[in-house]
């Protein structure tokens, strides 16, 4: 818990991470105030978070997440160089801005530690990039006060999605906590869905629903990439889009907080890249390119 009397958990947080690295699981309120410090915590080296009991979480939705998400904490290693770290001792240069390409789409998907990962990726891209679309396992609110945090840091302009958002050059859209978001295309328009609906690998949003409605709606036009991440939400849809002719990317073992996601991936075939989290930016660039040959 982040509200303690005395040292705050931040402050403890910090020293722990240095004297001591171990897994940290994260349980703060739904207010923007313990969302923006939920993801301070984050930055610092925990692992995963949840929202306190109350409103749309009951006792046993808590309960019932926690032994998930200990789980997945449990195959957290520290004897590698961390996204956050790599992000904050050494700020990323940003690509230089892409040859203009038309209808293209970057889907991305992330689960544990998956916060810094995608800010390192994104963090690296260049205003002009394609529009993204995001899913990242996290409680509502926080996906919101992440998405804001992103936007401060990011030449792209970051938000969380609304149902209907158009997905346009220079625009990323974070799919919000307790909902699943699909790319859907109209004419010559990509647009994103919100919506409710059964979860997915014990997932909503789920990065499965994401790829799936990408490789249907965007098929060639997309590039994928799964980043860290405890299971295998997003490796069967990383494959659909790949086999509609998406350039598919898998975040390697050593970068990876958990080799979960990407390791099921992989595994099945879905990537034609495997790479270390600091080049995945140069590879997004790189595929959309080839792409658009």
């Amino acid at each position: 818990d982040l509200e303690m009397p005395r040292m705050d958990g931040l402050t403890f947080l910090k020293k722990l991470m240095h004297y001591h690295p171990l897994p940290v699981i994260i349980v703060s309120s739904l207010t923007p105030r313990g969302s923006k410090m939920a993801l301070q915590a984050l930055e610092l080296g925990a692992v995963e978070v949840l929202a306190k009991p109350g409103g749309a979480f009951t006792v046993g939705d808590l309960g019932e997440e926690l032994v998930q998400k200990i789980r997945s904490a449990a195959h957290v290693r520290f004897n590698r160089q961390s996204p956050a770290g790599t992000a904050v001792a050494t700020p990323p240069n940003r690509l230089s801005p892409l040859t203009q390409t038309t209808e293209k789409i970057i889907a991305i998907g992330a689960s544990t530690g998956g916060t810094e990962a995608i800010k390192e990726v994104l963090i690296r891209l260049p205003q002009n990039t394609p529009g993204v679309v995001i899913v990242q396992h996290m409680p509502p609110k926080f996906t919101t006060a992440f998405a804001e945090r992103l936007n401060q840091m990011c030449a792209m302009e970051v938000r969380e999605a609304k149902d209907g958002d158009s997905v346009v050059t220079g625009l990323a859209l974070l799919a919000p906590g307790n909902f699943h978001m699909l790319l859907r295309r109209s004419g010559a328009r990509y647009y994103v869905q919100v919506k409710n609906g059964p979860p997915v690998h014990h997932q909503r949003p789920s990065v499965d629903v994401l790829f799936n409605s990408a490789a249907q709606s965007a098929g060639s036009n997309a590039v994928g990439i799964i980043l860290t991440g405890m299971g295998a939400d997003g490796a069967e849809g990383l494959l659909a889009m790949k086999e509609r002719g998406a350039y598919t990317i898998a975040q390697d073992e050593a970068s990876c907080v958990v080799f979960g996601m990407p390791k099921e991936a992989i595994k099945r075939g879905a990537a034609l890249k495997v790479l270390p989290l600091s080049r995945i930016a140069e590879e997004i660039q790189r595929g959309l390119l080839s792409n658009a040959a």
